[in-house]
């Protein structure tokens, strides 16, 4: 299924010294009646669904990721940004769209993606069972399947088929981060499945504020659509 996808790169007069939670607070609050910006319908009512909007700061840059009516949205808002008060203003400079369509959807092909940031995995109900496994082969399966979810979950709020299982294999590292002010666990790695997934799409919690973005990494029987 042919998805359509912009990414906006900010670049601004000083690397970003903040989290992308920030980032999507102050677009959020700047853009209040584009509920895909934020997620939220007013009053405490929120968007359950794969996140349209994603935003990331990776190595001090601010960048925002658009998909389907989310990538509309930041075509139109790009113009009216500015600046960034975020911990501290940030003028920017340039501004770098980049608008691609992707075939998202299941392969004969096996593809091979990297966690470009960390992957929020657990939550409360399987970080439980999580602790509970005796050795890392018995997480590691279980993680597996996890991904495997997060994947069909994005699949279904994008309304792609998926008509074959899905198998993951994973080299994966723990980590930590803090997510809504809480030191939890997270995962850093690679891992392998028959889907075609776009760059720095995200999976996992916190997709909207930048966690578990992926990126693929390049072989022999990848193409560019």
């Amino acid at each position: 299924m042919k998805i359509n996808t912009t990414y906006l790169v900010l670049n601004t007069d000083k690397p970003l010294t903040c989290s992308s939670s920030k980032l999507r607070g102050f677009i959020g609050n700047q853009f209040k009646d584009n509920y895909l910006l934020h997620n939220h319908f007013g009053g405490e009512s929120y968007l359950y669904s794969y996140p349209l909007v994603q935003y990331q700061v990776i190595g001090g840059q601010a960048t925002i990721l658009g998909i389907e009516e989310g990538a509309d949205t930041l075509k139109k808002i790009s113009s009216d940004l500015d600046y960034l008060n975020l911990d501290k203003r940030y003028d920017i400079e340039e501004k770098i769209i980049y608008e691609k369509s992707y075939n998202v959807q299941p392969t004969t092909e096996e593809h091979h993606y990297k966690f470009v940031t960390p992957w929020l995995g657990l939550n409360t109900q399987n970080f439980k069972k999580y602790l509970e496994m005796e050795n890392w082969k018995e997480r590691k399966i279980f993680l597996n399947k996890i991904l495997v979810g997060n994947i069909l979950s994005m699949s279904k709020g994008l309304g792609i088929i998926v008509n074959k299982r899905l198998h993951v294999s994973s080299r994966l590292d723990e980590t930590r981060v803090e997510y809504k002010g809480v030191n939890m666990k997270a995962f850093t790695g690679e891992f392998k499945v028959h889907y075609r997934i776009p760059d720095f799409f995200g999976f996992g919690k916190g997709v909207s504020q930048g966690f578990g973005s992926v990126k693929m990494i390049p072989n022999e029987n990848d193409r560019t659509d």
